[in-house]
C-alpha cells in the first residue's frame, strides 16, 4: 500500500527512487512531445518535479537565482506537460511537453541551437564497435 505523501509533497514512491546530485536536484530534460524536438536542460529538486507533476506546467530550480522558476511566468514561453518519465537509473527526468514560444533564454526554439559540435557524421562503420 502506497502511504499518500503530505500536501505539497513529492509521492513517497518517487522520492525513494530518485538519485539526487550532492545539492538535491535532478536534471530535467524537456521535449516537445510530438517531435522529439529536445528543447533545454533544467534543474529539479523534489519540490519542483512535485509542482511539475501537479500542475502540468514545468517548474524548476534556478540554481543562479536559488529559487522556483515556472516555464513561461514570465516570458509567457509555456511548456504545457505531456508526460514525465525517469530513465533507467532514476537520475535524470525526461518531460514530454507542448512548448509553446521559444524554450531557451535566448529567445531560440530550443537550447540547442547554437554550438553544434558535430552534425550529420557518417564515418562508414557499420556499429559502435567498428
Amino acid at each position: 500500500m502506497t502511504s499518500k505523501p503530505p500536501a505539497g509533497s513529492l509521492d513517497t514512491e518517487i522520492a525513494a527512487r530518485l538519485k539526487r546530485s550532492a545539492d538535491g536536484l535532478v536534471p530535467a530534460i524537456a521535449q516537445q512531445y510530438d517531435t522529439g524536438e529536445v528543447l533545454m536542460l533544467g534543474w529539479m529538486d523534489d519540490e519542483a518535479l512535485h509542482r511539475t507533476l501537479t500542475t502540468g506546467r514545468c517548474t524548476y530550480w534556478s540554481r543562479s537565482r536559488q529559487e522556483y522558476w515556472v516555464k513561461g511566468d514570465t516570458s509567457g514561453h509555456f511548456q504545457w506537460v505531456k508526460s514525465v518519465a525517469l530513465d533507467c537509473d532514476a537520475d535524470t527526468v525526461l518531460v514530454k511537453v507542448d512548448q509553446v514560444g521559444a524554450a531557451c533564454h535566448t529567445g531560440a526554439r530550443t537550447c540547442f541551437d547554437e554550438g553544434v559540435l558535430l552534425k550529420d557524421a557518417d564515418s562508414g562503420a557499420s556499429g559502435p564497435d567498428q
